[in-house]
């Protein structure tokens, strides 16, 4: 593939693009992140190498795409969730969509290695979706406490933190233990946090260096 770029060829158009992006979803569902490749994405797509070569000039470009179109249709159906039911309901909703349906998270777990390379051109663009993810968490938990559904004891700063340290980290742990319960596990998890967030913080008493 040409030298990486996030710009399509001038002469591309939305379809086409489109058409791409679907084949590579399609392929990722069979296939890890690793093992796909653009010859087979433009099979898929019944698409010669060199229109997909056109229309996205680099792998990283098709990565980013494919994470904006596949992330928006899994979650923007269930963002008003959010606002109706709040933050807990609307995250609960992604875990089980992906319990139904785990390659996306499959997916986007393939790329925290990308996100974490500082040097990656693709890297800066990863960080800005996560933080996008993790304002809005934040935003829906103040939201939340200003409708009395969560305690004006949690930080929304902190307690965005935790709850998508426990969305992410237990959804990770399913996919290297297969036979875990994500749901139920995530359930009894954000039960134990929210009983946390219903009392006045206390910081630590011990002394991380004595027990050194």
């Amino acid at each position: 593939m040409p030298s990486p770029t996030m710009d399509s060829a001038p002469h591309d158009d939305v379809f086409t693009r489109t058409q791409i992006v679907d084949a590579m979803i399609r392929v990722l569902h069979e296939l890890p992140l690793h093992e796909v490749t653009p010859a087979r994405v433009a099979d898929e797509a019944n698409a010669t190498p060199e229109t997909l070569d056109a229309s996205f000039p680099s792998w990283d470009g098709l990565l980013l795409a494919t994470i904006d179109r596949w992330n928006d249709r899994r979650t923007t159906p269930l963002t008003p969730l959010a606002a109706e039911f709040g933050t807990i309901r609307f995250l609960r909703a992604i875990v089980t969509a992906n319990v139904e349906d785990p390659s996306l998270m499959r997916f986007l777990t393939s790329t925290l290695n990308i996100a974490a390379a500082p040097k990656h051109p693709l890297a800066p663009m990863l960080h800005i979706r996560w933080r996008k993810f993790h304002a809005f968490v934040q935003q829906s938990l103040m939201q939340d406490i200003a409708a009395g559904r969560e305690p004006h004891t949690m930080e929304p700063s902190r307690g965005a933190e935790q709850l998508l340290a426990t969305y992410e980290g237990l959804q990770l742990q399913s996919m290297v233990r297969p036979e875990m319960d994500l749901l139920e596990s995530f359930d009894r998890a954000v039960t134990r946090l929210r009983e946390g967030w219903s009392r006045e913080y206390v910081p630590p008493v011990w002394d991380l260096g004595r027990a050194s």
